[in-house]
């Protein structure tokens, strides 16, 4: 006679059965077979890739760092005659592939393709149309997520120093940031270097959720048809303002408001925890609970901080306010099996600082899976 096992083997061989994907994020000027073999070589089977070039004519960002810029932001915006093709994208997949990479995701909309679609502009309807193609186009390359900011500040107001363990070099937002934007710049990006003197004028937090709500209204149907998933990143950072503006998703309660505008699974979340941490209100492991039980998260940016916002500064992913393992935890609970990427990381004394500490994030991250994998039931 066979002896019987209990319930709980099967619910723990469940549970097994769906695993998490390491993966790495890649800038656009990293698109290539260097950077594709450093990805694997840290474990990573999954890539979320940046179409946008943050750094082009930037003053302030440096290659071998992430994008923080300044008060004149991250540089120009690209052509908003160049939409990124099939034949673009298929080259870039196709290259990743042969190093043993998929790539999940494209992370944000050039501002030159969608300006006035955050700014309500005259050219609204004609951009809403470029991002449908945009959706088509990724949908048809085999890319099953485009995740976006809907922010007219964008990722602002942030600094760097050696505030980090061992001095590593870190960045931070230590206070408000209230300089205005100027004309001609959305999403900390310069789109019309031409632009009359002046600033943009403010407009109130609802005027910014009907616009998002029209994007989605427009752009989820097409998304449905096209098999890619619309994932919002919260706003970095997250204050109720930033350079005079509202903010849509500063607080973790405010995703739900995202995703009760559209019920289809294509409108869903690109899950920062960095962010999620530096917002005031709530509790960073209820929101991961929350919306990991909805089935909502596309891909987790896997990120730990000290601090609340205004005042708080990136660390080591093992050094946070964040315990990162209990986060693990729970989206394994629930069955996630998404991909997840340290987005940016402390930059180590080296010659290779954005290497060295991206490699340490992957590697502290897949021990971490591995961990969570075999036991997820483990306190």
């Amino acid at each position: 006679m066979r002896e019987s096992k209990p319930a709980g083997i099967y619910f723990k061989r469940r549970l097994l059965a769906k695993n998490m994907k390491p993966g790495l994020g890649l800038y656009r000027h990293q698109l290539n077979a260097e950077h594709f073999r450093f990805a694997r070589q840290c474990g990573a089977s999954h890539l979320v890739i940046h179409m946008v070039d943050y750094f082009r004519s930037s003053r302030g960002n440096q290659a071998g760092d992430q994008p923080v810029g300044d008060d004149a932001g991250w540089g120009l915006a690209g052509d908003p005659d160049a939409l990124w093709s099939f034949e673009e994208l298929s080259a870039i997949k196709a290259q990743a592939a042969a190093h043993g990479l998929r790539i999940e995701a494209i992370e944000n909309f050039d501002p030159a393709h969608w300006h006035d679609v955050l700014l309500d502009g005259p050219k609204k309807a004609e951009q809403l149309e470029n991002l449908k193609t945009l959706i088509r186009t990724v949908g048809r390359a085999g890319i099953p997520v485009i995740g976006y900011n809907f922010s007219l500040a964008g990722v602002a107001g942030r600094v760097k120093g050696p505030w980090g363990r061992g001095g590593a070099e870190v960045v931070a937002v230590d206070g408000p940031c209230d300089k205005p934007i100027p004309n001609g710049m959305i999403w900390n990006m310069v789109y019309d270097r031409h632009a009359p003197p002046g600033n943009l004028a403010p407009i109130t937090s609802e005027e910014l959720w009907r616009r998002h709500g029209e994007f989605l209204d427009a752009l989820v149907p097409v998304a449905e048809e096209a098999g890619v998933t619309l994932a919002a990143h919260p706003d970095d950072p997250p204050m109720p303002e930033v350079r005079g503006q509202p903010r849509l998703v500063f607080q973790p309660r405010l995703y739900q408001r995202l995703i009760d505008r559209h019920p289809s699974p294509r409108n869903a979340l690109e899950f920062c925890l960095g962010t999620l941490a530096e917002m005031t209100d709530g509790d960073i492991y209820e929101a991961v609970d929350t919306y990991s039980r909805q089935n909502r998260i596309a891909y987790i940016h896997f990120r730990n901080v000290r601090g609340k916002a205004p005042h708080y500064q990136e660390t080591f992913v093992d050094e946070g306010d964040v315990d990162m393992l209990r986060v693990l935890r729970i989206l394994k609970k629930n069955g996630f099996d998404g991909v997840v990427i340290p987005d940016h990381a402390p930059q180590m004394t080296c010659d290779a600082p954005w290497h060295a500490g991206m490699a340490y994030a992957c590697g502290w991250m897949m021990a971490a899976l591995q961990s969570i994998n075999r036991d997820p039931l483990a306190p």
